[in-house]
């Protein structure tokens, strides 16, 4: 029989068998367990030379010589000591072989190499092997837990583990360093992309497929109908499976799809505590003037990113799970209000019906149906009548252009939200910057002056943005019957959908004379449009012009008189 280690000593350690024999390590060890002993070698990263490993092992193998003692497992892995996440399998049965009574003696290299988690995972350890007098010896600091080192390891445990802190300070330094740099932090790259000498550039063999996906979201194009077209023309993932939605929407939400720095959340245990895991997507690393950190170049421009983004929104249903919303198909579905019990109607067919009397029956309401044809047509005339009704000046109008630029322009809105939560921020920072100086007196006056003209600089730079962002819309084609007529035609039905709920509230509809009543359905249609809750009676609005006169009169006779 050959030792179960062997495969480790040779493949995964180098070792030659000529040498392997000179330790000790080729044939398979039995005897006594006071006479063996198990040893447990950890390689924290792959940069970690398996030339040290080996002399490692070489100086185990010749104090457990020194001692009599023989190796009866070389234990090896490659894992973090640190991490309470992370699952040590060979560590485990390093401490199982021992405690199973295979062997009294468990040999590490150094104190570090057995565990940087403190006394709170040594302590119980010792106790198991105590209690089958077994001992841990820890070779460079020549520490024999049988022989009153309680103590000491203790001390050198707790050490390790303060020096994890420090250590991960450092590094979380150095990547934050190179992420603000534009440096590529490494893990899987998006599809299409590959990452060369710390940047993002395009993968030659997908870069074509992938921005052929990113033109069909672009025109609106669903994740589930880009996911069949791309299973049809038998293109498959990087992994070679078949595309998926959810697939396609991790692109979308992807920061690095658009070449920007991903600054995204780690995921946390069920005490809050950070694993080496992040959710997917996440936003893009902003610079201190709120712009995005590019880590190179993209399948998307950012602002092709903000758009799909948009368009995501708009076919979600938000919250916590968000989930999609299948595309609307009629002009007034969930817009007209059944006449009885003033719930929504629903497109069914080719009639719109009552939700409720369809799904809970005639008990909860009797209900009601109407063409969708001549429901459509009434509604398009009423709607154009009434946009033409208005002034250019009102302010109606004008909050029916935004909304409408909203649905046309997502990314300028998303931009918007995304730029007023950045100013929220900044506005809080400067505030903390103000109460630390000013009250709890921990800041000298040269670096609270420093720390003020860069904030202050940042929130300059936030607020001339979002005033760009909220220029006056262009109302040409709403004051125009042809321009009007000409934009109502040419979009599609979520494009007149965004139109009405821009300018109205809902339609309620009128209950029938009679059954088969021939009223005319644009008779019995009653538009609820937002602009009649801003109407006011004639006597007030008199009465605040009165008002105004009086005022300005006031002021300019107190001018006169300065």
């Amino acid at each position: 029989m050959e030792r179960e280690d062997r495969a480790t000593l040779l493949d995964a350690l180098g070792f030659e068998v000529e040498e392997l024999k000179t330790l000790g390590l080729w044939e398979l060890t039995v005897g006594a367990p006071e006479d063996l002993a198990e040893m447990y070698v950890r390689r924290s990263k792959k940069k970690d030379t398996v030339r040290a490993l080996r002399e490692q092992v070489r100086t185990m193998c010749r104090h457990a010589d020194s001692e009599g003692k023989r190796i009866r497992h070389v234990w090896f892995e490659q894992r973090s000591a640190s991490k309470s996440y992370v699952k040590r399998e060979e560590f485990d049965n390093a401490t199982r072989a021992v405690l199973d009574g295979k062997s009294k003696t468990l040999y590490v290299y150094k104190m570090s190499r057995l565990s940087r988690r403190g006394m709170g995972q040594v302590g119980p350890l010792l106790d198991e092997f105590d209690r089958r007098r077994a001992r841990i010896y820890v070779v460079v600091e020549h520490i024999d837990s049988s022989k009153g080192s309680r103590t000491v390891l203790a001390i050198l445990s707790e050490q390790a583990r303060e020096q994890v802190h420090d250590l991960a300070q450092f590094v979380k330094l150095g990547m934050d360093a190179a992420k603000s740099e534009g440096k590529w932090p490494g893990g899987v790259t998006p599809y299409g992309l590959q990452a060369i000498d710390g940047k993002l550039t395009h993968r030659p063999n997908e870069y074509p497929t992938a921005r052929r996906i990113a033109e069909a979201l672009l025109k609106r194009k669903t994740p589930v109908e880009v996911a069949k077209w791309l299973n049809a023309e038998g293109i498959r993932t990087r992994n070679g499976a078949l595309w998926r939605a959810p697939a396609i929407n991790a692109l979308i939400h992807s920061p690095a799809w658009a070449g920007l720095m991903p600054n995204r959340e780690r995921v946390t245990d069920e005490f809050g505590s950070p694993i080496d895991r992040y959710y997917r997507g996440g936003e893009p690393l902003m610079h201190a003037d709120g712009t995005p950190v590019t880590c190179g170049v993209g399948v998307i421009t950012y602002e092709e990113r903000m758009q799909l983004l948009g368009y995501t929104a708009e076919r979600s249903t938000g919250g916590a799970n968000p989930r999609g919303k299948r595309a609307a198909k009629a002009l007034l579905s969930k817009l007209l209000r059944c006449p009885h019990c003033q719930g929504v109607m629903t497109n069914g067919g080719g009639n719109y019906r009552c939700i409720a009397n369809t799904q809970q029956g005639p008990t909860v309401c009797k209900g009601a149906a109407t063409q969708r044809a001549q429901a459509d047509a009434a509604i398009e005339t009423m709607w154009k009548n009434h946009t033409l009704s208005l002034s250019p000046e009102s302010p109606t109008l004008h909050e029916i252009a935004r909304r409408w630029l909203s649905y046309e322009d997502p990314a300028m809105e998303v931009r918007k939200r995304a730029v007023e939560t950045a100013l929220s921020a900044a506005s809080a920072r400067e505030l903390k910057l103000q109460k630390e100086f000013f009250i709890g007196g921990g800041m000298d006056e040269g670096t609270y002056d420093m720390l003020r003209t860069e904030v202050a600089t940042q929130i300059a730079g936030m607020k001339a943005e979002l005033a760009d962002l909220a220029r006056s819309a262009d109302l040409t084609p709403l004051k125009d019957a042809e321009e009007l007529a000409a934009l109502w035609e040419r979009e599609t039905v979520e494009g007149k959908r965004a139109l009405l709920r821009a300018t109205l509230v809902c339609v309620r509809m009128l209950p029938a004379a009679r059954k088969g009543d021939p009223t005319p359905i644009a008779k019995r249609l009653r538009p609820d449009w937002r602009d009649q809750g801003d109407t006011r009676p004639a006597e007030l609005a008199l009465a605040h012009v009165e008002l105004t006169r009086q005022r300005r009169k006031a002021t300019e006779a107190g001018s006169e008189g300065a």
